[in-house]
């Protein structure tokens, strides 16, 4: 290697900080800072880093499905569909949530969507294929039941069901990716959730404030065609997202389909203990009990004699505030709660989700006007507070479940649990909808509205006293056995060639 003089290399270096100076001088002339400018350019800039540090492809993938598809078009279609039942099908509010809980059949099934994801690769590809079929699956059910006139209410639910299959299986395959980089290079794991996060809280804004509108504009039935749009992005993205296709499929599989009783095993073994099964029965139970009156109070809430008679814009943007309240729960627990105990957390969380349920009762028995409080004053603050407690309340169960999951098969038993809460929330809208029918709660007559809502919130102070199920440790605790910490009988990592988002940069070591 060729040496210098020392003098020579001193002169050097003083030559390269004045050319710095003059360069950093230049540019803070040429780009004064502006903090507003700086604020737009973070998160563009923060968008490139994934890109450089992940391949474009995986990125693109996860905006379209967390944005697109889990974003919009779920919030979208939540606002559309109950037009869609009550002005075009006409149906009575104790049916559509039988109806509504039926919507939760496909993300109860999301262990089998992986599970199918992992056992049977289509030419050689695991992922890609899946991204089609859920994107032919939603644009056919959307068109059906958008085109199709006089369509029986059950052919209608089926469309409907097809529809959120759609968002389920694209929801599970891009996560099989996500967690994949993930371990690839952990750095830029919380980076992904938080970019999942955003581009979900982004579209669901979108579609909240958009859906009121083409209800108006192309009426329930035509609103829901354009949900056909966000599947057609992910049939693109089966073709165009990056995946290294596997040579050995046949072995694969057989290793694959014995894995998979290895961690139906290993899920029978956690799910007996009582470290595990307690929380869980109590995150179930706490949903269940938890009955919804949704539909009811939408019915009323359009509704232009007995209630306020919101015009479908409004209720959209009810929606949109409540959505952007959540993001403040997420920040409220975030910042300030997740140091608590789990016990402690989730009984106040409970506590006040069971007090502001009586602002629903407030509102019904219009006893805001007579505070002088208008309606549309008093709709969105009670939104706005629902929605936050009602993240403060979620999240925690989330970390609990997280912490409720043995190593090796810590994916297979987390969907696991969401299928119980995906359960739990079914179970809430049948619940609920029998009690409306019980009371004879129709889609003109809202006489026992308020004791449905009564009702529903005494059964959600009465949750309380299930409290005890809950696991009095720190959120940063161990709370299962250390013979489940072990991988001894967990399923191996997936093969290097079943899934190779590849990251542009050089892996970590690990």
């Amino acid at each position: 290697m060729l040496s210098m003089d020392p003098s020579q290399e001193t002169n050097i270096i003083d030559q390269a900080t004045s050319d710095q100076k003059d360069d950093d001088h230049h540019h803070r002339h040429s780009n004064p800072t502006n903090p507003f400018a700086q604020m737009i350019q973070q998160p563009f800039q923060w968008l490139q880093m994934l890109s450089s540090e992940l391949n474009p492809t995986f990125v693109l993938g996860v905006v379209t499905v967390y944005g697109l598809s889990q974003g919009f078009s779920g919030s979208y279609f939540r606002v559309v569909a109950d037009f869609y039942w009550k002005d075009v099908q006409k149906v009575q509010p104790s049916v559509v949530q039988l109806y509504i809980g039926l919507y939760y059949i496909p993300w109860i099934m999301k262990p089998i969507w992986g599970l199918l994801t992992d056992v049977f690769p289509v030419q050689g590809y695991r992922r890609r294929p899946y991204f089609v079929l859920a994107g032919l699956t939603g644009i056919i059910s959307a068109l059906m039941v958008a085109l199709s006139d006089s369509l029986a209410a059950a052919v209608a639910l089926t469309c409907l069901i097809g529809v959120m299959a759609s968002v389920a299986i694209a929801d599970v395959t891009i996560d099989a990716c996500i967690a994949r980089n993930s371990i690839e290079i952990r750095s830029l794991a919380s980076d992904l959730q938080s970019l999942c996060g955003f581009c979900s809280s982004a579209g669901a804004l979108v579609g909240y404030s958009t859906s009121g509108f083409f209800v108006h504009h192309l009426g329930a039935q035509g609103a829901l065609g354009l949900l056909a749009i966000p599947p057609v992005f992910l049939t693109v993205l089966g073709f165009v997202i990056y995946e290294e296709g596997s040579t050995s499929l046949r072995s694969e599989k057989r290793k694959v389909v014995e894995e998979v009783g290895v961690a139906i095993r290993g899920m029978y073994k956690t799910i007996r203990c009582p470290q595990v099964w307690k929380p869980s029965l109590y995150m179930y139970l706490s949903l269940t009990l938890s009955i919804s009156t949704h539909e009811g109070q939408f019915y009323w809430y359009t509704d232009p004699t007995a209630g306020p008679a919101f015009s479908q814009e409004f209720v959209g943007m009810i929606y949109a505030v409540g959505a952007m309240a959540s993001i403040v729960g997420v920040l409220i627990y975030h910042k300030t709660l997740k140091d608590y105990p789990f016990r402690n957390l989730l009984f106040f969380a409970q506590l006040l989700y069971a007090i502001s349920g009586m602002l629903d009762l407030t509102f019904i028995l219009r006893w805001n006007l007579i505070l002088g409080i208008p309606d549309y004053f008093f709709v969105i603050m009670e939104e706005c507070i629902s929605r936050i407690v009602s993240r403060i309340r979620w999240m925690p169960m989330i970390v609990l479940s997280t912490r409720l999951c043995p190593l090796g098969i810590e994916g297979t038993f987390f969907a696991l649990l969401m299928c119980i809460d995906s359960l739990g929330s079914l179970s809430s809208k049948w619940g609920g909808g029998v009690v409306l029918h019980a009371l004879n709660v129709t889609r003109t007559d809202f006489t026992n509205l308020w004791l449905a809502i009564l009702i529903r919130n005494v059964l959600r102070f009465s949750t309380l006293a299930l409290i005890f199920l809950v696991p009095k440790a720190d959120q940063f605790d161990v709370l299962i056995p250390s013979d489940l910490l072990t991988k001894n009988y967990a399923v191996s990592a997936v093969d290097d060639e079943s899934l190779e988002l590849v990251p542009m940069k050089e892996k970590i070591e690990v």
